[in-house]
C-alpha cells in the first residue's frame, strides 16, 4: 500500500468532473487500498479519487470510531434524499478549515463495490453528510461551494492566512 498525495484547494484539479469506473480489476481494489490508508494517515473520515488525482468515480469512508467499518462506492448516485441537517465539515484539501453546510438527512445512494457488483444503500446522519461532501467531489464541487458568497471569501481569506503562517 502507498500514501498519495492529496490535492489542496484551490488546485484547479479539484474541479474535475470524475469519469465512470469501467474496469473492475486489481488496479482499482490497489487504488481502493491506497485511498483507504491516505485518508486513515491524514487523518480523514471520508476521500473521494479526485482528491488524489486520479479522476474516476470513486470514493471510501470509515466514521466508526476504530475505523472498522470501510465503505467503497464506485459510481454513486444518490437516489433519493430527505430531511435537513447542518453539520460541521472539514475537508482533507482545506487542512484545518471548518464550515456549517447544510445537507439532506437521509441519502439512499445506488453504487458498485471494488468487484464490480451492484448495491443500494441508506445513510443518515453524519455518515449521509460525508458521503454526500465525498459525492461533491466526483463531479468538481468542493464544500464551500456551498457556502455563502461571504462565508466562503472570509473562509477562504483564513486558508491563506494559514498557508502562510505554515509556509
Amino acid at each position: 500500500m502507498a500514501l498519495l498525495p492529496i490535492l489542496e484547494f484551490p488546485d484547479p484539479r479539484l474541479r474535475t468532473k470524475a469519469q465512470p469506473v469501467t474496469v473492475f480489476d486489481a488496479a482499482l481494489r490497489q487504488l481502493v487500498a491506497d485511498m483507504f490508508e491516505t485518508m486513515y494517515a491524514a487523518p480523514g473520515v471520508g476521500l473521494a479519487a479526485t482528491q488524489v488525482n486520479v479522476h474516476q468515480q470513486l470514493l471510501v469512508a470509515d466514521m466508526s470510531e476504530n475505523s472498522d467499518q470501510p465503505i467503497v462506492l464506485v459510481n454513486p448516485r444518490i437516489l433519493e434524499k430527505d430531511g435537513v441537517q447542518v453539520f460541521q465539515e472539514g475537508c482533507l484539501s482545506f487542512p484545518g478549515i471548518f464550515a456549517d453546510v447544510e445537507r439532506a438527512l437521509h441519502v439512499k445512494v445506488a453504487a458498485q463495490d471494488a468487484d464490480g457488483n451492484a448495491f443500494e444503500r441508506d445513510f443518515e446522519g453524519p455518515l449521509a453528510v460525508c458521503i454526500q461532501h465525498e459525492m461533491d467531489h466526483l463531479v468538481g464541487k468542493v464544500f464551500v461551494d456551498h457556502l455563502s458568497p461571504l462565508k466562503r471569501s472570509l473562509l477562504l481569506k483564513r486558508l491563506e492566512k494559514k498557508r502562510r503562517q505554515t509556509a
